[in-house]
């Protein structure tokens, strides 16, 4: 078992969504959405160095993005409030995984930070807790926390765990960002999917209900769909974009059709994990 202490480097890991349907919409604008996350070997680290002044230093900052609006920053705020802890820390991140591409990066990224200053500072909450202050930072934040490839329903945080087969993805980066809050709000989004039990959902059934509106926008998007599908029929845009992916049981054939990629295109191949490295923390 794995030692987890100021001295590690604490895995931030993309998720991606087997399937996502939009089925309604709440009075206060936020989406019920069913879906399933799984976790895969690509991630972000984090490494963490104590402060005794209290302060949250973000020593990798993104360009662009200021620091007081990282969500690791706005994360171990919320952990410092909601515990009475008076400790600091400064953060260094080693992203992998890109802005804007459906992965969950920056929502795994603060879970991770939750979960890594709760045993750090010794702050002692339990992991539902955890979950609660997550969705506070992001609707993908709590899955990160709880940790377990599942069926989510809700806004996200309703889950039913889900024991997945082995797969390996072959994950496509088109060159675009695509902007979930504005995704959602497309006023040519269906809203209307019928509701799916968790124990009829099975992998290759479903598909996603963003893909549509990402990809009439973003036509790179469209233009990497197209080309996997060429290859594996089941291919889909994880999350709002703009990464696409299709599944393999075999990891070499993921590789095989990665050796056929498009010059200048981005793509890689990672392997679906059983749970999130941090599950039993």
């Amino acid at each position: 078992m794995s030692v987890w202490d100021w001295n590690s480097r604490w895995p931030a890991p993309a998720k991606l969504n087997l399937f996502l349907h939009v089925i309604g919409r709440r009075a206060d604008g936020y989406h019920l959405l069913q879906t399933v996350f799984r976790f895969i070997d690509r991630a972000d680290s984090i490494s963490f160095a104590p402060r005794d002044d209290g302060r949250i230093v973000l020593a990798t900052p993104l360009p662009g993005v200021p620091a007081e609006s990282d969500l690791t920053v706005r994360a171990a705020r919320l952990l410092q409030q909601a515990s009475g802890c008076r400790r600091g820390v400064d953060i260094h991140i080693a992203k992998r995984l890109p802005l804007g591409g459906g992965l969950g990066g920056g929502s795994s990224d603060a879970a991770t930070t939750l979960l890594a200053l709760n045993r750090l500072w010794q702050t002692g909450l339990p992991r539902a807790e955890l979950e609660r202050l997550g969705l506070a930072l992001g609707a993908d934040v709590p899955v990160f926390i709880h940790g377990r490839n599942t069926f989510a329903e809700g806004v996200g945080e309703r889950f039913t765990d889900l024991d997945l087969p082995p797969a390996s993805y072959l994950v496509l980066q088109p060159p675009v960002q695509a902007p979930t809050a504005a995704i959602f709000a497309a006023p040519e989004l269906h809203r209307d999917a019928p509701l799916l039990a968790p124990a009829e959902w099975h992998p290759g059934l479903g598909g996603n209900d963003l893909e549509a509106v990402t990809s009439s926008r973003f036509p790179p998007i469209a233009e990497h769909l197209a080309w996997l599908r060429r290859f594996a029929p089941g291919a889909l845009m994880t999350g709002s974009g703009a990464c696409v992916f299709a599944a393999f049981a075999e990891r070499a054939a993921a590789e095989a059709v990665l050796a056929l990629l498009p010059v200048g295109w981005v793509g890689w191949v990672a392997n679906g994990l059983a749970a999130h490295p941090l599950a039993d923390i």
